[in-house]
């Protein structure tokens, strides 16, 4: 019976090694130094880098530790931090998506960030989002509820930074306030519906999509 951890079995062997390798610089420690620090053969330790965590689970916490790192930052790198500082992969490219898509790539819910055309200047903020009927549909308050017919922009994005590589969608449209109750009833029960920070957010805002593109960063 195998009873390793979810996340060793979900992590990229590529993105630890990558981790393990800017830390080492971080930190001005070699790979031989590692190892000892580590306990294991520097021969191991480079077996260990490309085979990934679920090779050998405890060594690698070994590595976390010998580095001061989490296995929170080791499997899944620094979440406290913007996007983008870690820099670009080697030769990075944009594709674009279908529509088709960009669509898969949302999924079902999530958290997107709304764009409002507001004096003196459009204002930006994240929402947790529900995808129903081809539709963003969000909760939000009184105050940031838009007008029935205002112009809104969604995107929705993930970046693996330390790959260099990543998507972002973007859809563009209208806002249709939700007034029906069955129809309020029936979004309030989907997965992600409930508001992340909290608070009374009783307005429902759909944007039905006039135009949705996205682009996918890769990384030779």
């Amino acid at each position: 019976m195998n009873d390793t951890p979810d996340d060793i079995h979900r992590a990229d062997p590529a993105a630890v090694a990558r981790r393990i390798a800017d830390r080492r610089e971080q930190l001005g420690v070699s790979e031989e130094a590692l190892a000892q620090m580590a306990a294991m053969a520097p021969r191991y330790l480079s077996y260990l880098l490309e085979a990934g965590p679920a090779f050998d689970p405890g060594g690698f916490l070994r590595i976390a530790a010998a580095l001061g790192l989490s296995r929170g930052e080791l499997l899944e790198g620094r979440t406290e931090g913007p996007p983008g500082q870690g820099g670009p992969g080697p030769h990075p490219r944009l594709l674009g998506l279908t529509e088709a898509e960009c669509w898969d790539l949302v999924g079902t819910h999530g958290i997107g960030r709304i764009a409002l055309p507001v004096h003196p200047g459009p204002i930006v903020f994240p929402v947790n989002y529900v995808v129903d009927d081809g539709t963003f549909t969000y909760r939000t308050g009184d105050r940031t509820a838009p007008s029935e017919g205002t112009d809104l922009s969604f995107q929705v994005d993930h970046i693996d930074e330390y790959l260099g590589r990543g998507w972002s969608v973007l859809a563009i449209g209208t806002a249709e306030p939700v007034h029906d109750p069955a129809v309020r009833h029936h979004l309030a029960g989907l997965p992600g519906a409930i508001p992340w920070p909290g608070g009374d957010r009783p307005r429902w805002v759909r944007l039905r999509p006039d135009e949705i593109t996205g682009r996918r960063l890769v990384s030779d």
